[in-house]
């Protein structure tokens, strides 16, 4: 089995090249740096008459934060350009292969259930709109060339990944990196922590090696469809909050609420359903999986949680 993934570079991407390689295939990873997905024409001369077997399409240009605010037209113009470069590779040079791709649960109509037959329906939150929109549109195209050149992919929505080894580089981190990481600092510093909203905003994690279990093991015996991945239960930022006070003890009365700050979408949490219908794996415990992040944290402080 060969198998390309762009993106590689990303949390997930990593993890996923690092599981490939485990299990003794063939891995080619590529990031910004490799190949500038951007550019009509890269991917072909990068890899000229290469082939793969599968395609992992982990690429998106984003941030977790408030970042999707502020850059609505670049997300749009460059990952309709990503998206689209990817797709025309693999009609044209690819076409025996399997496309996985990424979605996001910010494409659910927050009013709808979160099930996969509402992925399309709707409206996105305001503040998220335009990287939900590429993200159904990526969909949109994966269906389109199924259906006329009778192509096989799968597209997975996952819910908000978390594990050690989250990226370094002075991104935005999404929620669960930044409580730990302001906790965590509050505590060495002896200061109080501010956390964006009223802590009743809920959300869902998904450990990225769960999740990649069962991305896995559902791309043996499926194609063609799309499916969410999640622990299927949320909490507020509340209850992560005092749960890693206790982990880390720190005393979780020293925290502060701002509700001028934005907080994004106030429930995000998946229908997963259709995937135990296919998967039957267990995912860790929420505590265990958090305890397992927060010493990853401990042991790069320098790069992350020391960062203002």
């Amino acid at each position: 089995m060969k198998t390309l993934i762009t993106g590689a570079t990303g949390f997930l991407g990593t993890h996923l090249n690092k599981r490939l390689l485990k299990n003794g295939e063939e891995v080619v990873g590529i990031g910004s740096r490799d190949c500038d997905l951007t550019q009509q024409g890269a991917l072909e001369r990068k890899f000229g008459d290469d082939k793969f077997n599968q395609i992992f399409h982990l690429a998106a240009w984003t941030q977790a934060g408030d970042f999707c605010l502020h850059h609505p037209g670049e997300q749009w113009i460059i990952n309709q350009q990503i998206n689209t470069n990817v797709l025309n590779w693999w009609k044209n040079s690819q076409p025996k292969a399997k496309m996985i791709s990424m979605g996001t649960s910010c494409s659910y109509d927050s009013t709808l259930e979160l099930k996969e037959e509402n992925y399309l329906k709707g409206k996105p939150i305001e503040s998220l709109f335009t990287y939900a929109q590429t993200k159904r549109m990526l969909f949109t195209g994966l269906m389109a060339f199924q259906k006329q050149f009778d192509m096989d992919y799968l597209h997975f929505v996952p819910s908000t990944l978390y594990g050690p080894g989250y990226h370094t580089d002075g991104r935005q981190m999404h929620f669960i990196f930044d409580l730990m990481r302001k906790i965590l600092s509050a505590k060495e510093n002896g200061s109080q922590v501010t956390l964006w909203g009223d802590g009743n905003q809920k959300r869902e994690l998904v450990h990225v090696e769960d999740f990649i279990d069962a991305m896995l093991d559902i791309n043996k015996n499926h194609k063609n469809d799309i499916l969410n991945i999640g622990a299927g239960e949320g909490h507020s930022i509340k209850d992560f909050a005092e749960m890693i006070c206790e982990i880390v003890k720190y005393d979780s009365s020293k925290i502060k609420y701002d509700t001028s700050k934005y907080v994004g979408a106030k429930s995000k949490i998946v229908d997963v359903s259709k995937m135990r219908s296919m998967y039957q794996g267990n995912f860790r415990d929420i505590r265990e999986g958090i305890s397992e992040t927060i010493d990853w944290m401990k042991d790069n402080k320098e790069k992350i949680y020391a960062k203002k």
